[in-house]
């Protein structure tokens, strides 16, 4: 059990997964009233509201797609959640709720993660498990969202590791987007990494934390040349997170993983589902993702607004702003969120939409999808 969820360490966003999932729920599982509750408050009860969600069969695979909104003529936000297999879907009530009134928001759980993972063979999936392949995925999620709710193009927000296929789905598939909008986005992932480290190292040896210290240099050149290694990422997660790296002015991230045991969408076995996905995800796909890099990348067809936590050390800003200010686009911009880390729609949740309507609904209201706002 230890070993399993010892690699649900990738991004941060899976790591203290560890403690926050390694108990068995009891069998009279002591959070259904909490999420009974929480579930009649998040109810759509509109008129031309949407919630529903369903299993779509996707480049040969079964997964799990959630669609929910006051307004059917809003635009079509796709949430790419990170991990690898560590879908928010789970933690959205949190934060999404507001979201709903201006967009229609779809939260995917990507092929092996949350409630997609007992949809299929997991050693069928194996040879899948490539950013190529979540690439595609999310063409054809977009292609099959469009033509059911009828619409041309939508919003595509990226997520951590989301961020790869969904960066990868703009420069394949401009055509099917009003804007793209990337968050903790990664561009080249080894210096990521290095940035990371170098950081980290810096914050426990101004603390004085001996232990700190010595694991981290003990990692020494870090992530290296070569594929990376599960466990020595996880010691990085560790004191980054204890660093403040991944929720802001926090020394952990239990209230973010605690967050899944109220999700009205997410019950203890699908709990489980998420921690078996992303211990699965991270052994095979972490080590295809160190040479990972959109530096190559000079121009895109698509807007591109790039959300930045402060504090995010996690996936550091100065390669995306290095990136942005070359790229040639139809829009770009840099929004910085001063309070946030690595999850900025939970550190700072108001400013988040706020920079959503601002910044990104425009676009597609510019193209004629949703009503201008007040």
């Amino acid at each position: 059990m230890h070993r399993r969820f010892r690699f649900a360490s990738f991004l941060a966003s899976a790591f203290l997964a560890t403690q926050a999932f390694a108990a068995d729920t009891p069998p009279a599982d002591p959070y259904a009233t909490a999420r009974e509750i929480i579930g009649e408050f998040q109810k759509i009860s509109t008129t031309n509201g949407i919630e529903e969600s369903f299993v779509a069969e996707i480049n040969g695979t079964r997964q799990y797609v959630s669609v929910r909104g006051n307004d059917r003529d809003n635009p079509i936000l796709l949430f790419v959640h990170g991990g690898p297999a560590a879908p928010e879907l789970p933690i959205s009530w949190t934060f999404q709720r507001p979201w709903e009134e201006f967009f229609t928001v779809v939260q995917w759980d990507q092929r092996a993660s949350g409630k997609s993972w007992p949809l299929n063979d997991p050693q069928a999936l194996l040879p899948t498990l490539t950013p190529e392949q979540y690439r595609d995925d999310a063409i054809a999620l977009i292609e099959l969202l469009t033509e059911r709710y009828g619409k041309r193009k939508v919003i595509l927000l990226g997520h951590s590791w989301g961020s790869i296929p969904g960066l990868m789905t703009a420069v394949a598939r401009p055509d099917l987007l009003h804007a793209y909008v990337g968050v903790g986005q990664i561009i080249d992932f080894r210096e990521g990494e290095r940035q990371g480290y170098e950081q980290v190292l810096d914050c426990v040896r101004k603390a004085g934390n001996a232990d700190a210290v010595a694991e981290l240099e003990a990692l020494a050149p870090y992530p290296g040349d070569g594929p990376f290694v599960v466990e020595a990422i996880g010691t990085q997660r560790k004191w980054s997170i204890h660093c403040g790296y991944l929720t802001a002015g926090r020394d952990n991230a239990n209230a973010y993983f605690r967050a899944h045991r109220l999700s009205p969408e997410y019950g203890p076995e699908e709990i489980k589902a998420w921690a078996a996905g992303s211990a699965f995800s991270i052994e095979h796909l972490l080590p295809k993702l160190a040479d990972v890099s959109f530096t190559g990348i000079t121009r895109m067809d698509v807007p591109v607004i790039m959300f930045l936590g402060r504090d995010d050390y996690t996936t550091p800003n100065a390669p995306v702003q290095a990136w942005l200010q070359a790229l040639q686009a139809p829009a770009k911009q840099e929004v910085w969120f001063e309070h946030s880390a690595h999850v900025i729609p939970a550190d700072e949740p108001g400013r988040t939409l706020l920079a959503l309507l601002r910044h990104v609904r425009p676009h597609a209201e510019r193209a004629g999808d949703g009503q201008p706002l007040d």
